[in-house]
């Protein structure tokens, strides 16, 4: 997975917070219709699914579940 840094026109930074979810310890997975929003839609989390590694929105989209890696806003 490739994660590019994106910055506003002034040089400040866009991505504010990236926080881990699932931990060895302590997995956190849900249905298709349970993937939780980021920050009300603002923000982005990203799943690892049966189809692949996607971002949430795409995940509820297509009716995937799976493990929720991190939230990124």
């Amino acid at each position: 997975m490739t994660v590019q840094l994106k910055y506003g026109p002034g040089g400040e930074q866009v991505i504010t917070s990236l926080r881990r979810v699932s931990r060895p310890g302590c997995r956190v997975y849900v249905s298709g219709r349970e993937v939780p929003k980021v920050l009300g839609g603002l923000g982005i989390n990203i799943l690892s699914t049966s189809g692949g590694v996607m971002t949430g929105r795409d995940a509820r989209r297509k009716g995937f579940g799976g493990e929720i890696l991190c939230d990124v806003y």
